[in-house]
């Protein structure tokens, strides 16, 4: 079996998965994500741990757990934003836990457990916001999160097929020589097209704004796709890690969705 033959059916299940538990309603989507968020902590700690870097896996995985799990049931409006208040409590534990773990590098440990909880679980706990980004009571508007995903797997997969197909000129060679120009283009004028397609059926928002959502996640899932690449050159590593054949781990997947979420849902909070 090929890599494009594993990456394509991976791609599929991905999909159905994501789309269907959008669809299925917002329980059952924070439900997933809240597992893709424990995965993708374990993955990130596990990915930067060496002789000279220890974090936190336990801790700093159960935290961002919390921070998902707390977000979900506000937005889902099980949950006051008191409840968000408990999170500092579990930020404050990181401090406390490394006192008495007696390990080399106690400031570089606890760094890295922070970036862990930047990096995935605030993105990834921004998303239970996107169906309802006024806040308001009992709303789950399933099109600006189906959007989003739709524009976001458009993109990579045309970048992907076009820069592999194409790609000659470098898009930033020192972090990844296979990204190029030419695959960020022919992703960006499909995810151009897209948001026309989209804005066809999804009414809520014009055109307009669905086209600069799509220009968002051109840019900076592109970005975010970069800085993922860097972090595995930095720790000498192909992939994050082997769970997705064909596109290796969850940072792998979603990498874009990353960077880009917190963007998006800034532009939603802004027009709606």
């Amino acid at each position: 079996m090929n890599n494009l033959f594993r990456r394509t059916i991976t791609g599929v299940i991905c999909i159905l998965l994501i789309a269907g538990s959008i669809i299925a309603g917002q329980q059952l989507f924070s439900l997933l994500f809240l597992f893709i968020t424990i995965l993708g902590l374990w993955e990130f700690y596990s990915l930067v741990e060496s002789k000279d870097v220890v974090p936190n896996k336990l801790t700093g995985t159960l935290t961002g757990a919390f921070i998902f799990a707390s977000n979900a049931l506000i937005a889902i409006g099980i949950a006051s934003y008191k409840l968000l208040l408990f999170s500092f409590l579990f930020l404050f534990l990181i401090f406390l836990f490394e006192l008495y773990r007696k390990i080399p590098n106690p400031f570089t440990n606890v760094s890295y457990t922070f970036m862990g909880l930047i990096y995935i679980a605030v993105p990834f706990s921004l998303l239970n916001y996107f169906p309802n980004p006024t806040f308001g009571n009992e709303i789950y508007n399933q099109s600006y999160i189906l959007g989003f995903f739709y524009l976001i797997w458009v993109n990579e997969t045309t970048a992907y097929v076009v820069g592999s197909a194409f790609g000659k000129s470098k898009l930033f060679k020192s972090v990844s020589p296979n990204k190029s120009w030419e695959g960020m283009i022919g992703g960006g004028v499909l995810a151009i097209i897209a948001s026309w397609i989209i804005s066809v059926f999804y009414t809520d928002i014009s055109f307009i704004n669905w086209l600069a959502i799509a220009l968002i996640i051109v840019v900076f899932g592109t970005y975010g796709d970069l800085f993922e690449s860097l972090l595995k050159r930095s720790n000498n590593a192909k992939d994050s890690g082997s769970l997705l054949p064909g596109h290796g781990g969850v940072l792998d997947r979603f990498d874009g969705v990353l960077i880009a979420a917190p963007f998006v849902f800034v532009y939603l909070l802004l027009i709606t």
